[in-house]
């Protein structure tokens, strides 16, 4: 038996079939924690959020996971002057999010990615990366900031 105060994990109950591993997620305060920092630009404090959870996965979230952490360690390199690292992580998160659903995890990724993409391009064609939006975690439907 767990404790009240026990984290929740992701790994299934082997008598309570196919976990839904979205929902447990979705429903794991890490996953909120790890969204809040992340639009509070907290780079290395989501990554860390994010890569327990990725850690703890086996199914089709652990890529949505890997693209969420590898954007905001792209925004770790770029804001301490590693552009390279920024570029590569950036197109490495981004190409990992161009194949996960629009609405994983309840976030509207296409906003995302539209973000990412920018940031993207910034970084590839050498230009001004200072002014672009942060990338923000946008629950689906929620309206843009």
């Amino acid at each position: 038996m767990s404790s009240p105060t026990a984290r929740p994990h992701l790994l299934p109950d082997r008598d309570a079939g196919p976990p839904d591993e979205e929902a447990q997620l979705q429903a794991d305060p890490r996953l909120q924690q790890a969204i809040r920092l992340f639009n509070a630009g907290d780079w290395y404090a989501c990554h860390d959020g994010f890569e327990e959870l990725w850690h703890e996965c086996q199914g089709s979230m652990r890529p949505v996971l890997q693209g969420l952490l590898q954007i905001a360690v792209a925004q770790l390199h770029n804001e301490r002057g590693n552009r390279h690292g920024a570029t590569v992580l950036t197109g490495e998160g981004l190409g990992r999010l161009q194949r996960c659903d629009d609405h994983a995890l309840g976030l509207d990724l296409e906003r995302l990615r539209q973000a990412a993409s920018l940031w993207l391009r910034a970084l590839q064609s050498n230009g001004e990366t200072i002014g672009l939006p942060q990338p923000h975690l946008l629950r689906v439907g929620e309206p843009s900031r």
